[in-house]
């Protein structure tokens, strides 16, 4: 795709463990260019050389040099600027930052996923004019990102947000035997959440082996079991969101990620929630708003095109 432009686009990467895309931004938002190719499995230089080469593309193919960099990645960066808890594991322990700065020849801004999503949302997406918005990716895992003021909230130990690490709050008796997490820990938030999560929950039921997708789909047409396992999520959703406006109180709460997707949930979960905000004892409604995503999973890659742009 070739598309001449006298301003110089905004580039986002989205490094995803399967895939990497590439998007290029004017300053409205509008896509100039777009193009994903597959991540080449566990190898650290090729991802490199696969992201040096998009940017490569990008900048030919709109006919401008020095365009900037944004890059949403798994994990999160050490102090010493190494990457940590990346699902792609060959990220692990590497100045990606540092080495990607290198490998373009210029500053290069790196953000978690989650972060990315977040920015995306709050810019021009479904979050755009909050003074404050919590972001959440509901999908093979969980995660979250907060924006203040058009700015992203990350924290001296980049943890802002890492609000699938958590334990789920106010837990019933059918929870307190909690399942392990990948973390080293039990009972976090994620492990309810996300999509396995839902799925391991109604086998634990007594259901038959379903994707998330696939319970949401038979609860649809009317299957109790599946309807009651919908119910439980829906309970521990507005249980852990009822969390963050405690202690945020985000003007917006979106949710993005294949689990978002699920009928009803920003019906029902502000609903549910009302019972477990503190309220002082009082009757006071909740003004937080809940919404999909506008961008969907375009959200993570135009998020890492607006690195540099964050007001």
């Amino acid at each position: 795709m070739t598309t001449n432009t006298t301003v110089t686009p905004a580039l986002g990467v989205d490094l995803g463990g399967t895939k990497i895309e590439a998007i290029a931004l004017d300053t409205r938002g509008a896509t100039l260019w777009r193009e994903r190719v597959p991540t080449p499995a566990g190898d650290y230089r090729a991802i490199l050389a696969t992201v040096a080469a998009l940017v490569a593309r990008a900048e030919r193919d709109l006919g401008v040099n020095g365009c900037s960099v944004g890059v949403g990645t798994p994990g999160n960066a050490t102090a010493a600027g190494l990457i940590k808890n990346a699902n792609s594991t060959c990220l692990n322990g590497q100045p990606l930052q540092r080495d990607l700065a290198d490998t373009l020849q210029r500053p290069v801004r790196l953000a978690n996923d989650a972060n990315c999503l977040a920015l995306s949302e709050a810019t021009d997406g479904a979050a755009a004019g909050a003074p404050v918005s919590f972001s959440v990716i509901l999908g093979t895992g969980v995660g979250g990102g907060i924006v203040v003021d058009g700015r992203l909230l990350d924290g001296p130990n980049g943890l802002a947000g890492e609000w699938g690490h958590m334990p789920l709050p106010w837990p019933d008796a059918g929870e307190l035997a909690a399942p392990a997490c990948f973390c080293g820990r039990r009972g976090c938030i994620e492990t309810w959440l996300s999509g396995p999560g839902i799925a391991r929950d109604h086998a634990a039921h007594g259901g038959p082996s379903l994707t998330a997708r696939d319970i949401g789909e038979r609860a649809a047409r009317g299957d109790a079991a599946c309807a009651q396992t919908l119910r439980r999520h829906e309970s521990r959703l507005a249980r852990s969101l009822a969390l963050v406006i405690d202690l945020l109180d985000p003007h917006v709460i979106v949710l993005a990620g294949g689990v978002s997707q699920l009928d009803g949930l920003t019906d029902i979960v502000p609903r549910l929630w009302g019972e477990h905000v503190f309220s002082g004892g009082l009757q006071d409604a909740v003004r937080t708003r809940l919404v999909r995503s506008r961008h969907g999973d375009s959200s993570g890659v135009r998020g890492a095109a607006w690195l540099w742009r964050e007001r």
